[in-house]
């Protein structure tokens, strides 16, 4: 006689998963996911979903988010082909101020809540709104890529919750022609020429330290810029002018002769930088300015102890984001504006990508057009046969 079975229910029962949905994903690997007890219709719609996104294509690997944030930022920024000098710092700003947040955490796994969060830190901290901005910035774009990638759905940076740190509307502060020659009258005679070249060719403070003898064409009155110097890792490198947009600027009389004045006093050195990062390409040009040991200017340097020093001499009272060497380029931007240039030239002078931008920096600096509208208009129906009185 056959012994009776008994089944009796252990500790384990109804613990752990009894639905199984299987199916191959675009790649052709076979996927998996696991359901409880009573959860066959969790099961089925989750199957449903799967199928759907497949066959749209729309489909998003269930582990391909889970990659830490710092991980994924760092691969991103080792992928790009900006400049050493770009790359360094936005390495820096990921390091200091996002990474502590959320580099830990899965990119699937950060929300826009912890989006806001680190941007009320970050304004907590006191950091100026267009730094929180390029910040915003970085973050979005890696986003963005991860998207690409097929490793997220969505950006949590997109989300309308998220408000991108916005910069206040602040109008350029012009400085007099008095003030201009009054600095360049305080400078060190050695570097006086970098006024004249920010005030009278709109160079930037690289682009002054990287102006060749060869680059200017004292016949043909252009100035070709075509490098900068810059620090890349604390070190001096040659670079192409920002954005890489190199140009051509009007040569006036007055800014040859005192090139021509500086060179007779200070001859041009023939200077050996790598290209764009150190250990890139040797480079060697005759520079225009150099320091008292026959080196490129370093712009730390020469803010300490060239600029700060004159702006004091020449009784400026210092004001941060109006009296650095950008209000050279403010200056002369003003002088072509006043003279009637038009704002595409002037970009092009300035080397912005975009007249646009250009135009909303300086469009409050631009004369007033009410009396040439008046002559215009006088000028075709203003005494005369054709008159509006006749």
């Amino acid at each position: 006689m056959s012994k009776k079975v008994t089944r009796e229910k252990t500790g384990v029962y109804g613990v752990g998963d009894r639905y199984k949905v299987r199916y191959v994903d675009h790649s052709g690997r076979e996927r998996s996911k696991t359901f409880p007890d009573r959860q066959k219709k969790q099961a089925d719609d989750y199957l449903r979903e799967v199928e759907g996104e497949l066959r749209r294509g729309t489909y998003i690997d269930p582990s391909a988010g889970k990659i830490t944030f710092e991980e994924y930022a760092t691969r991103w920024l080792r992928s790009q082909s900006f400049d050493e000098s770009t790359r360094e710092s936005t390495g820096l700003r990921l390091r200091l101020h996002v990474f502590p947040a959320i580099g830990p955490r899965n990119l699937d796994a950060i929300r826009p809540s912890d989006v806001r969060e680190l941007l009320r830190a970050l304004q907590e901290k006191g950091l100026a709104a267009s730094y929180r901005q390029v910040i915003f910035i970085h973050m979005q774009t890696i986003f963005n890529a991860a998207i690409d990638d097929e490793r997220i759905r969505k950006n949590p940076c997109n989300a309308s919750s998220v408000q991108k740190p916005q910069i206040p509307a602040r109008k350029v502060v012009l400085w007099p022609a008095e003030r201009v020659h009054a600095v360049r009258e305080a400078m060190n005679p050695r570097y006086r020429l970098t006024v004249v070249l920010g005030a009278g060719l709109g160079l930037r403070q690289g682009e002054a330290f990287g102006l060749a003898v060869d680059d200017v064409d004292f016949d043909d009155e252009t100035v070709h810029v075509v490098r900068q110097v810059k620090l890349v890792g604390g070190k001096p490198c040659f670079g192409p002018p920002k954005g890489g947009k190199t140009r051509d600027v009007p040569l006036p009389q007055s800014v040859a002769a005192a090139i021509r004045a500086h060179i007779e006093t200070y001859p041009p050195v023939a200077i050996t930088l790598p290209w764009q990062k150190p250990g890139g390409e040797p480079t060697t040009v005759r520079l225009i300015v150099t320091s008292r040991e026959h080196s490129a200017a370093w712009r730390p340097v020469y803010n300490q102890w060239t600029w700060i020093p004159a702006l004091k001499k020449a009784g400026v009272e210092r004001q941060a984001r109006v009296d650095g060497f950008h209000a050279l380029r403010h200056f002369y931007a003003s002088t072509l504006l006043d003279a009637g240039e038009t704002i595409t030239a002037l970009s092009s002078y300035l080397g912005h990508s975009d007249p646009g931008f250009t135009l909303k920096v300086y469009t409050h600096l631009m004369p007033s057009s009410k009396q040439r509208t008046r002559t215009a208009v006088d000028g075709v129906f203003g005494d005369g046969p054709d008159s509006l009185t006749a």
